[in-house]
């Protein structure tokens, strides 16, 4: 799938990886680590990193319906990160404004990974 936006990578897999470096990179910088903190930033790591995770298995598909499987759920992984950096941002955790960047990167991601999990359900041309 490729994005018509300069400066973003074309690759769905270098995408969803700068997609999870960047999630690393977050978890890592946020503060306070009272329990509710801990959990929902393990939670985002866990769910931002799968979606690249994902896409990488699907390369290596050995159908159609296996690759859409595993993009179907790199883009369910995609939801649940966004889930959890908005519940950081609801609970004080962090600004909005810090997250601005990586949730609009997540909602592409969601919509790149629903066109290509439709497009590989659809019958081979």
């Amino acid at each position: 799938m490729r994005s018509e936006q300069p400066g973003k990578p074309r690759d769905i897999a270098e995408r969803t990886f700068g997609f999870a470096t960047r999630t690393v990179a977050l978890c890592r910088a946020v503060k306070g680590r009272d329990v509710a903190t801990r959990v929902i930033i393990s939670q985002l790591m866990r769910a931002g990193t799968s979606v690249g995770a994902n896409v990488e298995e699907a390369q290596a598909s050995h159908s159609r319906a296996d690759f859409a499987a595993k993009c179907s759920i790199a883009c369910k992984e995609a939801r649940e990160a966004r889930y959890w950096m908005r519940l950081l941002v609801v609970s004080g955790i962090l600004s909005d404004v810090s997250l601005t960047d990586l949730l609009a990167e997540c909602d592409e991601l969601v919509a790149i990974l629903t066109t290509i999990v439709k497009r590989a359900k659809q019958p081979a041309p």
